[in-house]
């Protein structure tokens, strides 16, 4: 449909504040399971892999650990058990997560924004966040680009003025301009991020934005604030952006940190979870599951060796 009125409202704007209603009323995890939840190996991978880039950085004593889109703080809770630094930021808005989260961090700082994060060398940690950020659309007719926008929870188009390929009539393109303003400002401040999130290591066209309500698909349009919208990182966009390592696979770098030793430790710890920590492995690893699906990217200034894991 095109010819938007004035109750429009651009795609990315719609998404955005359908996301921050959300995830101020809705339960974490109620319509589907991130990765620290399957297993505690997870947060404390990331916690190794924190602790060493620090001593690659040379230990400064001043490091902030952040995360950006904590849940319900468990990566992080896991993560300071490999690495119990004192100074720990969250980059969280919602009201009902940050109690949660200072629960299990009750010494952290909480912030809405990366730009209020103080300034100093600083790590931060990001799952799954990245994708939780609006997108823009823009659909290719007949006469050019058109941008989408939500009116009457429908679709609208209005003329695109935006540098788009000249891709075939039908094509859906999607530009996270919030996913690039993001990593351009940590890396402007010449921090490191490690961000894990799906979508494919090259750009290419096509929609992927997705709506999950009471754990199945929904229409993304209808009855915002109460389905979790998602759409696929563009990690090569972000890749031109800033200067990174990767994107590479999940199964390949949870691997290369010593995913399947330390689950292995676990279990003979704890014998009565080796089946649990056998299918934790298994789900964050198969190509069929997460393991190909998800990517990891570290920004990080020009300069450093190959981080751990993207050896």
């Amino acid at each position: 449909m095109q010819g938007a009125g004035v109750s429009a409202e651009r795609f990315d704007h719609f998404m955005a504040r359908a996301n921050a209603a959300y995830y101020a009323n809705r339960k974490f995890g109620q319509d589907f399971i991130t990765s620290p939840e399957i297993t505690q190996v997870f947060g404390e991978l990331l916690g190794a892999w924190a602790k060493i880039v620090w001593q690659m950085a040379g230990a400064p004593e001043d490091i902030i650990l952040a995360e950006a889109g904590p849940g319900r703080g468990l990566l992080m809770e896991d993560a300071l058990r490999v690495w119990p630094t004192r100074k720990v930021h969250f980059i969280e808005t919602s009201p009902a997560l940050r109690a949660e989260q200072a629960s299990r961090v009750p010494y952290a700082q909480w912030h809405d924004n990366l730009a209020s994060i103080p300034s100093g060398p600083m790590i931060l940690l990001a799952n799954e966040f990245l994708d939780t950020l609006p997108v823009r659309q823009f659909i290719r007719r007949e006469s050019g680009w058109m941008e989408r926008y939500v009116e009457h929870g429908a679709y609208v188009e209005l003329p695109a003025d935006y540098n788009l390929p000249d891709d075939p009539v039908g094509s859906v393109r999607e530009v996270n301009e919030a996913a690039l303003a993001f990593v351009r400002t940590l890396s402007a401040r010449g921090a490191i991020g490690l961000f894990i999130d799906y979508g494919p290591s090259e750009s290419a066209a096509g929609e992927s934005v997705q709506a999950i309500r009471n754990c199945a698909y929904a229409d993304p349009l209808t009855a915002p604030g109460e389905a979790d919208l998602t759409a696929h990182v563009d990690f090569a966009a972000l890749k031109r952006a800033v200067h990174a390592q990767g994107p590479i696979k999940q199964n390949h770098f949870l691997t290369a940190l010593g995913l399947y030793q330390r689950s292995d430790r676990l279990a003979q710890r704890h014998p009565e979870k080796a089946m649990d920590l056998r299918l934790s492995v298994q789900r964050l690893t198969a190509p069929e599951a997460m393991g190909s699906l998800f990517k990891v990217l570290a920004v990080c200034p020009p300069g450093l060796p190959p981080l751990p894991g993207f050896e």
